[in-house]
């Protein structure tokens, strides 16, 4: 055990987490030349498309320090606040953390936000300042501020090009000097915290774990302690670039475990391997359980796909613990489910890999958050969903979640960000300057307001430096309305949101503008309204398509034209009483981009 290094690889969006570990990989020969790539445990096609990392990857190098071999084993982690869980998990799994620094932006929000997290759970930390060959970089500066964040000497910090290779040895060494060996009682009874899990369509369901205590071998009897169901290790083994056997994986090590499960719902990131004959006699205190942020329905586009649906988001769930759902129904849409995510990045990309992954191309509803409605009876209701509302008679009052918002900037911006965040209904809590020309401002407000192109705007008017984090501080009390849109004046319940009282008037206005542009033009016209309750508030039209039908008179009394006209106007009446309008996908998708 001594000779075993755990440890995760943590920094903002964009400040070469993953080149790091491209570094560190070669370094150790993991791979050979011909594996070898950028950004090489991005192995998503869309990671490697949007140039972010989606998934944690966890990875086993051996490295030779002073003649002797340790396993070091790494984990590379996202920087996108929409996939946070996924670095909690990773710390929570970790015994050091190498924090990494970009010379030329200094450190941003999530920088902060991670190393709170590692500090938490008393992870040793490495600071890194990576970038050093950038003509922007400014290593005595950001030195400063890494100094002053963690409380080490400036000689502490590693300064490295993770891109060329510079100075990224020493690394090697801090780790097994500085990085504590797991702890653990190798002839305890086993104790193996699963971390995470992935489908596999000819192996069924391969489980990621580290031990705690124990050890197993192939073959043994396990059972998983929550679920309380039994197996076979049919194959074990260490988690190389692709999945290498072995016959023992031993106490304090990573690995993964095949034994032919094939029902998604027995596998919980966070459970407890442990052995049938010499159970442990408690779980191991996994992970919290995941909040999600934003609720959106999802929706098979063909109806009869509906259990088609429920067979691919159990096996996507296996892969990305972060995102819940549960069975719901829309008048518009039929038989769908009612998802949770981390953000809209993440319900962007959950879409993504549902098509690209499973072939599953699903329509998404508008995104909401959860709110608290207390009735004049005196129950309290937690609403996802706009249709889920009661009667404005019966509401007493409504609470919205609230967030405390820490945006990170240079001063020069300091101005347009108060702006943006006044207009998104934020009151200031806290403002201080980490350096001369860097200011973190501390905002209270409402999530729902920073769901729709918060961070957009923010990256805009910042010009891409300002960062931003965020986490949910509690409900507070707020003047919100139900807006409805109607189509053809049936309501058009997808399209339904939920709205503070003073943006109501404004957002329909906007809605039905940007749906008349969307809907497609039908034989009879189409009204758009935006309603509160009985009230109409905008109201836009979508011309009907007409034929000319008066063309075949050259001349004649103006009898023949009027009678042909009222002929077609009788037509269109009945038409417009039967017809249905259809809502194109691109419509739902447009709402989210109003601004």
């Amino acid at each position: 055990m001594k000779h075993i290094r755990n440890f995760c690889i943590i920094a903002h969006i964009d400040h070469g987490k993953s080149t790091l570990a491209d570094r560190l990989l070669e370094l150790t020969k993991t791979l050979g030349e011909r594996d070898m790539e950028n950004q090489v445990l991005d192995d998503m096609d869309l990671e490697k498309e949007k140039g972010i990392t989606i998934k944690s990857h966890a990875i086993q190098m051996e490295y030779m320090y002073k003649g002797e071999k340790y396993l070091l084993n790494l984990i590379d982690t996202p920087g996108h606040v929409d996939f946070s869980y996924e670095v909690s998990r990773s710390i929570a799994s970790c015994e050091g953390a190498l924090l990494v620094v970009d010379a030329t932006q200094g450190i941003q929000a999530q920088t902060i936000s991670n190393l709170y997290q590692a500090i938490d759970h008393g992870l040793e930390i490495i600071p890194v300042l990576n970038k050093i060959d950038m003509e922007a970089a400014q290593p005595e500066v950001v030195t400063d501020q890494v100094c002053d964040l963690i409380g080490c000497d400036p000689e502490d910090v590693f300064r490295v090009s993770a891109r060329t290779g510079e100075g990224v040895p020493p690394i090697l060494d801090a780790i097994v000097e500085k990085i504590p060996a797991p702890t653990g009682d190798p002839d305890a009874p086993l104790q193996a915290l699963i971390f995470d899990s992935v489908f596999n369509s000819f192996r069924g369901i391969i489980a990621y774990f580290k031990i705690k205590n124990g050890s197993i071998r192939k073959g043994d009897k396990v059972k998983f302690f929550n679920t309380g169901m039994e197996y076979t290790a049919d194959e074990i083994g260490v988690l190389k670039l692709r999945l290498k056997p072995t016959d023992e994986i031993g106490c304090g090590d990573v690995g993964y475990i095949i034994s032919g499960i094939k029902s998604a719902a027995e596998v919980k990131v966070g459970d407890t391997i442990t052995h049938v004959e010499r159970p442990c006699e408690e779980a191991i205190a996994g992970f919290e359980e995941v909040k999600p942020m934003v609720f959106a329905g999802m929706y098979p586009v063909d109806a009869s796909k509906f259990e088609e649906l429920r067979a691919v988001l159990e096996k996507f769930q296996l892969n990305d613990a972060s995102f819940v759902y549960e069975p719901e129904s829309s008048l518009a849409l039929g038989s769908g489910f009612r998802c949770g995510f981390l953000g809209l990045l993440h319900l962007e990309i959950v879409q993504e890999r549902l098509f690209r992954e499973f072939n599953m191309d699903v329509i998404t509803t508008v995104p909401n958050v959860s709110y608290k409605v207390f009735t004049t009876q005196g129950e309290v209701l937690d609403v996802h969903n706009p249709s889920g509302m009661p009667a404005p008679t019966l509401i007493d009052h409504i609470e919205e979640p609230f967030i405390r918002a820490q945006v990170i900037s240079k001063a020069d911006f300091f101005g347009p960000i108060m702006k943006l965040c006044l207009d998104r209904r934020g009151m200031l809590t806290s403002q201080h300057f980490i350096t001369a020309d860097r200011v973190e401002l501390n905002y209270d407000m409402p999530l729902s307001e920073i769901v729709f192109g918060f961070y957009d705007n923010l990256k805009t008017i910042s010009k891409g430096y300002a960062s931003f984090d965020y986490h949910i501080i509690g409900y507070r009390a707020a003047k919100l309305v139900r807006l409805d849109i109607l189509l053809n004046g049936e309501p058009a319940d997808a399209l339904s949101s939920l709205i503070h009282e003073d943006n109501a008037y404004d957002f329909g206005r906007k809605m039905c503008v940007k749906l008349k542009d969307l809907i497609p033009r039908q034989q009879f016209d189409i009204p758009i309204q935006a309603a509160i309750g009985a009230k109409i508030i905008a109201r836009e039209t979508v011309k009907q398509v007409r034929k000319d039908v008066t063309a075949k008179c050259y001349g004649g009394d103006i009898t023949r034209k009027r009678k042909l006209l009222e002929k077609q106007k009788e037509g269109k009446k009945r038409m417009r009483q039967i017809g249905t309008v259809q809502v194109p996908q691109s419509a739902f998708m447009a709402v989210l981009k109003l601004d």
